[in-house]
């Protein structure tokens, strides 16, 4: 292989908010770092470009400098141009577009980025303002809280696989993906909103993640009868984590509590202990209850049970619920929707996703489940 040109661009504060309970990271980066929130776009971002240092020596990466690329290229030894400075550390979507503005110039083989549906946004809008968002091929690393847009890959792991397919000379047909965003003021107050933006091209590879499903596409019905069965399955000395999601929200009526739909309750003996709980909040929580227990559904269209609008479940907190500990729920619909495709986890540990891995309960209506795989 000839040495191949590819641009890299990080958003840092990509999913700063999602820990701490804040859903989203879009004007909330003060909040969550007061909150105790630490950065992690760059940890996956890393993740990603390690499975291509078996051809670092071909690969020339353009990137911006810091924070936003250069940091996790110098780090891996990747060769690497900078062709942007942010102007202080705190960078914004300004300098994402900047950023992306820069590396369009560079005729680059692919533009590699990093963040969530707002970065894709802000990649997309400069695209399409240069007039070659239907030429320029990209591919998203999820590192966001909330990705509905079908340009990332559905795990930085996956991402680098991708990649890697293109170092070995693998033809790699490109698509066109969908960009959606949410207002994120609306999405805090429990209202999805997701618009099209527009298209990105990217590669066609069946690691690329698939775009969200709207949960009106959810059969009501059957909804209902989940929940009914997981609060009949509810005992009284057992703390029950409830996750984010229209079937979630179903349980969460049906014991009459006043939940959270985009976020994370804790319930124990019919009794609301904590309302859209952070990471800390269920760490500490989960201290003090000798049993415990975790439900949550399914994104519907893409397969996430862990990693999308869930981040406050944390590798540790999963590891000391343990596999057993976990139902998952979601209408036969849902699963109908992913074509076949398996459940994902992208935690953020490679290696909890894999002790993960593998089949799954799922139950899917009252006194119905299925055994559905995991990866």
């Amino acid at each position: 292989m000839g040495m191949l040109n590819l641009g890299l661009v990080i958003n840092p504060w990509a999913g700063i908010g999602g820990s701490v309970a804040l859903k989203g990271s879009d004007n909330v980066r003060d909040q969550a770092l007061a909150l105790g929130a630490e950065p992690r776009a760059n940890i996956r971002t890393r993740t990603a470009l390690e499975k291509l240092l078996p051809w670092r020596e071909q690969l020339r990466f353009h990137t911006a400098a810091g924070a936003m690329g250069a940091d996790v290229l110098q780090q891996l030894g990747f060769q690497h141009q900078i062709v942007y400075h942010a102007n202080g550390e705190f960078t914004s979507a300004a300098d994402t577009v900047a950023a992306i503005k820069a590396l369009a110039a560079q005729q680059l083989g692919l533009i590699l980025f990093a963040g969530g549906d707002g970065t894709a946004r802000d990649v997309y809008s400069e695209l399409n303002a240069l007039g070659v968002s239907e030429l320029a091929p990209v591919l998203g690393i999820p590192a966001g809280v909330k990705i509905h847009s079908a340009v990332y890959a559905v795990s930085p792991q996956a991402a680098g696989e991708v990649l890697a397919d293109l170092c070995q000379g693998k033809p790699l047909e490109l698509t066109s993906a969908q960009v959606k965003d949410l207002d994120e003021d609306a999405y805090r107050a429990g209202n999805v909103r997701a618009r099209l933006f527009g298209y990105l091209k990217v590669p066609a590879h069946p690691l690329l993640q698939q775009s969200k499903e709207s949960a009106r596409a959810v059969e009501t019905q059957v909804v209902d009868d989940i929940a009914e069965q997981i609060v009949d399955e509810m005992a009284d000395d057992v703390a029950y984590l409830l996750g984010s999601g229209t079937t979630c929200m179903a349980i969460k009526q049906r014991l009459g509590i006043e939940g959270s739909l985009l976020g994370v309750d804790v319930v124990k003996a019919g009794q609301l202990l904590s309302k859209d709980a952070t990471e800390a909040t269920l760490w500490n929580l989960l201290q003090n209850e000798p049993k415990a227990a975790l439900v949550v559904t399914v994104i519907g269209g893409q397969g996430h049970v862990f990693g999308r609008g869930n981040q406050q479940l944390s590798p540790r907190i999963l590891r000391r619920l343990g596999r057993q500990a976990i139902s998952v729920v979601a209408s036969p619909g849902k699963l109908q929707s992913l074509q076949g495709r398996p459940l994902l986890t992208d935690s953020g540990d490679p290696e909890l996703d894999r002790d993960y891995s593998g089949p799954i309960r799922v139950v899917t209506g009252y006194r119905s489940e299925a055994l559905y795989p995991l990866q």
